[in-house]
């Protein structure tokens, strides 16, 4: 779908950003490396990148749906198939004596298994069985957070929740207690538990579509998990609760995007909430080049939507899904193949290199086509089923956003 296309292809760029930053070091030597990560950081800034294209995407995926059953139904078979699948390849690697399960996970076993069902292990302060599962924690804060926008008839307040999510952690941000929800072994345990109980009950609404408004507070509540609890352990990758608060703004900025697009909020709110996020992003992040870097890069995408994109990128972007959950895991098999790779003459690093990167997309490509497109025609089977259901009051309110109502503003 060419209007798609656009958000392909910045996927495509931000997986591949995030790759060759975990890769950079074997490539330049660490030296090097965390030089240029002190003038910018592009592990960040590629995760950001993805985090405004799912703000984009999630409310057009809400409207596209028409109910928040069809939603739920299609990001369940979208992030679940191919994140099993990535756990189960790290358990036979496990098993053959290739890898081992983090240290984290080792000493708080149930937890960990909790806190993966609901893809929440950041929050709970535990190292993901793959690193960057990390960023899952807040995809899946931010769905249940649009969850009980929608449940609630507020998913017009995008900006206000952009601008006041930053506005917090700018002024109150310092303040804010970082593990008081999982500062111990036992509070880990129930959080996780939690976490995995709240999810399950509002997709069971959801898809039941009954007691959605329930569902909605569950869902609204959540946000005082990384408001409170950002940063529990020295394994979460949030290094506090204000920089957890700041990337669901990022979020929401994305959804700011949209909703201005759209016709639905005006300039000076979309304008005043873009603001707020990126004089949050400074106070939180510190690194003002990541972040011009991170504003420029969204707005020349979306400024050149319009047109045809290079289709490298909109193919990454297709398995940029399954490429980033991947590649960690074989950078870390090539580095037991050539432990000292970074010290290696120039020819051989570019070899190294070239190897992985082609292994990795292809790793990637297999999954996409293996795992994520049979779930996806799933989904899309399942829609189709319940497609003559009757119309519940939560379709009209949602289906009303993407027809007749363009021109009522509000923020």
């Amino acid at each position: 779908m060419k209007r798609m296309a656009w958000l392909d292809a910045l996927r495509g760029y931000a997986a591949l950003t995030v790759v060759l930053f975990h890769l950079s070091p074997q490539m330049i030597g660490i030296d090097r490396h965390m030089a240029i990560m002190r003038q910018i950081d592009f592990g960040k800034y590629g995760v950001l990148l993805f985090f405004l294209v799912s703000g984009y995407v999630i409310p057009m995926s809400l409207e596209r749906h028409g109910s928040l059953r069809r939603f739920w139904t299609g990001r369940l078979l979208r992030i679940y198939p191919a994140y099993l699948a990535t756990i189960a390849l790290v358990a036979l690697l496990v098993t053959a004596g290739l890898m081992r399960w983090p240290g984290s996970l080792r000493a708080e076993t149930v937890t960990g298994v909790l806190a993966h069902a609901s893809m929440t292990p950041d929050l709970a302060g535990l190292r993901g069985v793959v690193r960057v599962f990390w960023t899952l924690s807040y995809e899946m804060v931010f769905y249940l957070i649009v969850t009980g926008l929608h449940a609630w008839r507020l998913h017009r307040l995008s900006a206000w929740w952009a601008g006041g999510l930053a506005l917090v952690a700018l002024l109150a941000g310092p303040h804010l207690p970082n593990d008081l929800l999982g500062g111990t072994f036992a509070r880990r345990r129930v959080l996780a538990g939690v976490l995995l109980i709240v999810l399950a009950l509002v997709v069971l609404a959801c898809l039941k579509e009954r007691f959605t408004k329930g569902a909605g507070v569950l869902g609204l509540a959540v946000v005082f998990v990384p408001a409170l609890n950002g940063h529990p352990t020295a394994n979460s990758t949030a290094t506090s609760s204000q920089q957890a608060l700041t990337f669901l703004a990022v979020m929401f900025a994305g959804t700011v995007v949209h909703r201005w697009q759209r016709g639905h909020i005006g300039r000076f709110a979309a304008l005043t909430a873009l603001t707020m996020v990126t004089l949050g992003l400074l106070g939180s992040q510190r690194t003002y080049a990541t972040t011009a870097a991170l504003a420029a890069t969204f707005l020349f995408a979306y400024a050149i939507r319009n047109r045809t994109m290079p289709l490298v990128l909109s193919w990454l972007g297709r398995i940029s899904y399954s490429l980033y959950l991947l590649h960690v895991v074989l950078l870390f098999l090539m580095l037991r193949l050539v432990p000292e790779l970074g010290t290696q003459p120039a020819p051989v690093r570019l070899l190294a290199g070239f190897t992985y990167l082609t292994a990795a997309i292809g790793l990637a490509w297999l999954s996409y086509r293996m795992v994520e497109l049979p779930a996806q025609k799933l989904a899309r089977a399942i829609a189709e089923g319940s497609s003559a259901r009757p119309i519940t009051a939560t379709q009209r309110v949602l289906a009303g956003t993407g027809r007749g109502e363009n021109q009522r503003r509000s923020v």
